[in-house]
Formats: C-alpha cells, sequence, structure tokens
C-alpha cells in the first residue's frame, strides 16, 4: 500500500505522458523524424515504468500466480497499453486521501469515473481504429472525425453503422471498444438507479406516518 500511495500520482502522469505520445505519433504523423522518434522513447518509457510498478507490486505481495488471478484488470492494462490513461481516475483518491479531504459520496464517485473513464476509452479507442483504418481500402473512416464519430456511436451502444472498421485489427478494437460501452453504461444506469430508490425511500421514512 504504501508503494502504491507514493507511485500513483507518478504513474498517472507517466500515463497521459503515454497517451499524448501515443496521440502525436498517429494525429501528427508529418513530424520530423526525430520528434516522433522522441514520442516513440516516451511511449516505451512509460510502458516500462508500468512493467516495473507490476513487477514490484508482485514481489511485494508475495502471492506469486494468485497476485495476477486477483489483480486482473492491471495485467490487461499491462499488456494493452492504451488502457493505462485509467490510472488517471485514480489521482482524485490519492489527492483526497493525501489531503485528508471528504470523498465523494458513492453514487458520485461512480458517475464521475465512468464520466471520465468513458473519455479517456474513447479517445483512445479512437486513436487505436483510426491508426488501423486510415488508408486501408474500402475504408470509410478517412479521418480522425470519422474515427471519433465512430467511437461515440459506438460506445453509446447506437452504432449508426455509416462509419465501420474494415480492417481485422480495427474490428478487434471495435469489440473491445463495444464491451467496454456497454460496461460503462450499465454501471452509470444501475448507479443512477440505486440512487433514485435510496432516495424515494428517504422520502418516505420522513413521511408522517398516516399521510
Amino acid at each position: 500500500m504504501r508503494w502504491e500511495q507514493r507511485t500513483e500520482v507518478l504513474l498517472a502522469v507517466a500515463s497521459l505522458a503515454f497517451l499524448a505520445a501515443y496521440a502525436l505519433r498517429v494525429l501528427a504523423s508529418g513530424l520530423p523524424q526525430p520528434a516522433l522518434d522522441l514520442c516513440l522513447a516516451v511511449t516505451l518509457a512509460a510502458w516500462a515504468l508500468f512493467a516495473v510498478d507490476y513487477a514490484v507490486r508482485w514481489r511485494l505481495s508475495g502471492q506469486r500466480l494468485r497476485f495476477v488471478r486477483t489483480h486482473v484488470l492491471d495485467t490487461v492494462v499491462l499488456l494493452l497499453p492504451l488502457l493505462r490513461p485509467l490510472r488517471v481516475v485514480k489521482v482524485y483518491e490519492a489527492v483526497q486521501r493525501r489531503h485528508g479531504r471528504p470523498r465523494l459520496a458513492l453514487h458520485a464517485r461512480v458517475i464521475a469515473y465512468s464520466g471520465l473513464s468513458t473519455l479517456l476509452l474513447g479517445f483512445s479507442g479512437a486513436l487505436a481504429v483510426y491508426q488501423q483504418e486510415r488508408g486501408a481500402p474500402g475504408t470509410t473512416m478517412r479521418t480522425f472525425g470519422d474515427a471519433v464519430w465512430w467511437t461515440c456511436a459506438t460506445l453509446t451502444t447506437v452504432g449508426y453503422g455509416d462509419v465501420t472498421p474494415v480492417t481485422p485489427l480495427g474490428r478487434v478494437i471495435a469489440v473491445g471498444v463495444m464491451m467496454i460501452g456497454m460496461a460503462l453504461l450499465a454501471a452509470v444506469t444501475g448507479t443512477f438507479a440505486s440512487w433514485l430508490l435510496q432516495v424515494f425511500a428517504r422520502e418516505d421514512d420522513e413521511r408522517p406516518s398516516g399521510s
């Protein structure tokens, strides 16, 4: 726990640096080669930092294989670099704990974290699918704006179908975005419904008997 508290903010900054460097490599491919090499170095350095963090926490836990089974998200994040910006979601909790301030209510935290996760994953998904689809034969995703539109339609489970991935890897990314969209939508909807039930139950408890 001490290791996680000391490295939480650093890893969050590394996550943002990774996302920014990856975005530059995808969206600003016309940059000079030294600048592109620097972006690649930043992404690899951030990846190495996360690998070191995972290895240290695995070593300190003393759980061996059980650590991998009980930290599935951390393992997936290590294997899929574009999910690493999700660590930014933990920054609020880390800052609040260090300053001894009260945290948001549970329902507010779930909705806030789901919203932030949707933005981060949506942007990452748009970058990943655009990198695969641009220039592909028969693609309908000719600009990054098309990729953002497709991501929004997919995350919200609307799926207009006017822009669709045509490459095998692009479709694999699409499946992941669909699953994430359904999970986040279910989390927000369930949390909001639970909050409404608590509000109505509190109103019933406060209502005078016989009314």
